[in-house]
């Protein structure tokens, strides 16, 4: 049978206050376990929430930029079920009236080519505490630090086909977090948190097929191969005739395996009503339109602009712009540099980025500086020194830091440019290889990168390679006549 991967993602959001959604509790991660919990958090007899305002406006910057409807009034819900780290019995939710709804987001799949997806709606939320299962052998232990933080849950349209779309949402919805500084989005310490909704239909069926949820994703990785195992489990099992339950699941990725938690509920199992102790929400017009002020430039604007500005591709432009700090980075640069924004652009997508892939730094970790770079880029520009022999100063730079210009003296980087010294090597490599000569002088004028690579290592890549070009071919002309 031929089928169709149906997915749908909803993504919690950690927002940045100071305190959490509902409490003046600190909200901070990495605290000693339960410092952050007051009376209200582990629901005490009498305590009352009352609605973080800063939360709410985080949201609402949030739904203008993804061009969402912003409700003039919504509505908390309970949202009512068991379990050891959720103290109240319920979470504070939007149900049927969410603060945002009617939204979309542009992801990028290839170079040329982008995908719109619809977010269905984004909602106010309060987290729950957190279950340490192997702290204590044989017991669970429960940090309410995080029981009331404030959480915005993103929920997509299901509109997207395999994990590669999934995983180029999720990255967008990121750096677009992080540009709005709503939020870290640090998928390591809990600040965006992924569920993925998957489902496979015959292809040409209109409804949709029987869905499971895989919880609770913390890494790119794990959502693309959790993706992947699911489609083909749940396929074999459709292959087979079978029936796909309706349930949550949970990734395991040292097996590569997704394995059961419980069925899945159906809304009517949370018995959802309004909360008595919190009033609806109503926005002011103006409010919205004071906070769209505010909106920075977006990472879509932000890629449009480099292309523009500085010529750059929109594949350069596009991995520039997907994280806020190398955008920083590389703008810094080209006003430090008097070379051009392309060669900084192509230094920083493949010598730095090639170099925080290696040390699994961060840019702001990065060793070099963008005034360190500026420079050493400014000795390749007046041709103080090659590109090869740059790569090797910015490694120098990167484990040991220093000056670009005394690094380049003590290791006498400095390119040749003597036209005289070049000459007698052009020469040289010329009488050294006849046959080659013949076929450059035949036609095969490619051979030249050939001859131009030998005088170039016959001083250790310091060459002036334009000008070595310049004068092989001279001289092959003249050796012709």
């Amino acid at each position: 049978m031929s089928f169709e991967t149906i997915i749908g993602l909803e993504v919690h959001l950690l927002l940045n206050t100071k305190t959490k959604l509902f409490s003046a509790a600190k909200n901070s991660i990495g605290e000693a376990p339960n410092s952050q919990a007051n009376a209200i958090d582990l629901a005490l007899p009498g305590a009352l929430p009352t609605l973080n305002a800063k939360a709410v406006m985080l949201a609402i910057k949030f739904g203008l930029s993804i061009n969402a409807e912003i409700s003039l009034e919504s509505t908390f819900t309970r949202k009512n079920y068991f379990y050891p780290d959720l103290p109240k019995g319920y979470q504070i939710t939007q149900h049927e009236l969410p603060l945002i709804k009617n939204g979309y987001l542009d992801i990028a799949l290839t170079e040329n080519r982008t995908k719109r997806i619809r977010i269905t709606r984004a909602h106010l939320e309060e987290d729950a505490g957190k279950s340490i299962h192997e702290k204590f052998p044989g017991q669970t232990a429960i940090d309410f630090n995080r029981a009331g933080t404030p959480l915005i849950e993103v929920v997509s349209a299901p509109e997207l086909h395999n994990a590669k779309e999934a995983v180029a949402y999720l990255k967008t919805l990121q750096t677009l977090a992080q540009y709005l500084e709503i939020s870290s989005a640090n998928l390591a310490m809990g600040g965006f948190r992924v569920d993925v909704n998957i489902s496979l239909r015959k292809k040409g069926a209109a409804a949709l097929g029987t869905r499971t949820e895989v919880k609770n994703l913390n890494s790119f990785r794990f959502v693309e191969h959790a993706i992947n195992y699911e489609i083909k489990r749940q396929k074999a099992i459709l292959e087979k005739r079978g029936s796909i339950i309706q349930e949550t699941l949970f990734y395991d990725p040292e097996k590569n395996e997704t394995h059961s938690l419980r069925i899945k509920e159906a809304d009517k199992d949370y018995r959802y009503f309004p909360d008595p102790d919190l009033l609806p929400l109503k926005i002011q017009p103006d409010l919205i339109a004071a906070i769209a002020k505010t909106l920075p430039e977006l990472p879509w604007q932000k890629s449009a602009r480099f292309e523009k500005t500085h010529q750059l591709n929109k594949l350069a432009a596009q991995i520039l712009t997907a994280d806020l700090d190398l955008a920083a980075y590389f703008e810094s640069t080209v006003a430090l540099t008097n070379a051009p924004a392309k060669l900084v652009a192509n230094w920083l997508v493949g010598e730095l980025l090639g170099e925080l892939h290696r040390t699994a730094l961060s840019v702001k970790q990065c060793q070099v500086t963008p005034t360190q770079l500026a420079q050493l880029l400014n000795r390749i520009h007046d041709h103080s020194i090659s590109q090869k022999k740059a790569k090797e100063v910015f490694l120098l730079l990167a484990k040991h830091g220093g000056d670009v210009d005394e690094i380049i003296n003590h290791h006498n980087f400095m390119q040749v440019t003597d036209k005289q010294q070049l000459t007698k090597l052009a020469e040289s490599v010329i009488l050294g290889y006849p046959e080659l000569v013949a076929k450059y002088h035949a036609g095969k004028n490619n051979l030249l990168a050939f001859f131009v690579g030998k005088v170039l290592a016959a001083t250790d890549g310091k060459a002036d390679p334009i000008l070595t070009n310049q004068i092989l071919q001279q001289k092959l002309k003249q050796h012709a006549e």
